[in-house]
């Protein structure tokens, strides 16, 4: 089924490039100069092709671990976790992150005996701690276990599966096996391979594209979009960033400047954000009045059965203005926007709270949460 979604979505793809006159290359291409590319055809050909103005667009990959080889069937990343064609009686996810939890969730309701582990004290590190804490009781009720402040030190095929040791608050747990290791600890950028060191183009210590507000790189007439240029690695940024160098390219006046950028994370509690967290809005100095709605005191959260959400808003102190939203709770992902478009329209508490929302809805959590800015929420 995901891979039919997939295939339905790049043939989509494949029918706009043909319907916009957009020639379409299969190959491996790599730079030769700052204006030129060698492409490998994958039809066995070579040929070379000048460009104008060129748009590196290659995305990332998972990042592995040195001391955690992986083979592909045992020992996996979040790629190949897509892949398998089985349910592993047991998993063991190493990284706390989005993408970790987003495979522990979706591989323990497929009934895996699924254990997390995170090396910082809490899962999604840099996320406000108590919209996480939400998430983190809900997901201890469906998987096996969460071990904090710790390490994977080594692993070990064995008859069984694979062997794991760890250091830290959850070491007792070492030389457990598990049916599966899925390596879950961030991603890197595309850019070996490509021949950038041909052009002039320049890579940041972490190995991204340096790139300005218009996307352009150090080589003139060069772009860069997407995770190649740095966090956060999400593809409705790439698309936004895609449009900003189209519109440069073609002359037009833009720049890549969004006062809010949404993320999710999909699990089955989801939390969404966009903006200043609460603790980036303090060490920023900014004078943050937080203000929190709880899904318990929703009529609409209480008919879904879904009463353990939270709506919160990081609003500048006096002024009210919008700085940061954090919801957790079912399809939180389908109220984040109304976030971020307040963000960008420079919003205040009041403009939230005297929005008719419609009832019952759980878009209501945000009109509430505002209206507690203004000691004025009717519902709590």
């Amino acid at each position: 089924w995901k891979n039919a979604v997939v295939s339905r979505l790049t043939r989509g793809l494949g029918g706009l490039c043909k319907k916009r006159k957009v020639e379409y290359i299969r190959g491996t291409a790599q730079f030769v100069s700052n204006n030129k590319l060698s492409v490998q055809r994958q039809d066995g050909g070579t040929e070379e092709i000048e460009f104008d103005n060129a748009i590196i667009a290659t995305g990332g990959h998972s990042a592995a671990l040195p001391h955690i080889p992986m083979d592909g069937q045992h020992v996996i990343d979040s790629t190949m976790s897509l892949e398998i064609r089985d349910i592993p009686e047991s998993m063991l996810v190493i990284g706390g992150g989005y993408i970790g939890l987003e495979q522990a969730n979706t591989y323990a309701r497929f009934g895996s005996k699924v254990s997390i582990v995170e090396m910082t004290p809490q899962l999604l590190p840099g996320t406000d701690p108590d919209v996480v804490s939400v998430l983190t009781r809900h997901l201890r009720g469906c998987v096996e276990g969460i071990m904090l402040n710790t390490k994977v030190t080594r692993i070990e095929p064995s008859a069984e599966g694979i062997k794991v040791w760890f250091e830290g608050e959850a070491q007792e747990q070492s030389g457990r096996t598990y049916k599966r290791v899925l390596v879950a600890v961030g991603r890197k950028p595309n850019t070996e391979g490509i021949g950038l060191e041909s052009t002039d183009v320049g890579l940041d210590e972490h190995g991204f594209i340096q790139v300005d507000d218009q996307r352009r790189t150090r080589a003139d007439g060069i772009f860069a979009i997407g995770d190649v240029t740095g966090n956060p690695q999400l593809a409705h940024k790439a698309t936004h960033e895609g449009i900003v160098a189209a519109e440069v390219i073609a002359g037009r006046r833009a720049s890549f400047d969004p006062r809010a950028i949404p993320f999710v994370v999909y699990t089955e509690l989801e939390i969404a954000g966009c903006g200043l967290s609460e603790t980036q809005a303090r060490d920023q100095g900014l004078g943050v009045k937080v203000t929190k709605f709880p899904w318990s005191a929703s009529g609409r959260a209480l008919t879904m059965g879904e009463d353990k959400g939270l709506t919160k808003l990081i609003l500048e102190e006096g002024s009210g203005r919008v700085l940061g939203v954090r919801i957790v709770g079912t399809d939180a992902g389908r109220l984040i926007s109304e976030g971020a478009l307040a963000m960008e329209m420079g919003a205040v508490a009041a403009d939230l709270a005297y929005t008719i929302h419609p009832h019952p809805t759980l878009s209501e959590t945000l009109m509430e949460a505002a209206a507690n800015f203004l000691e004025g929420s009717i519902h709590l």
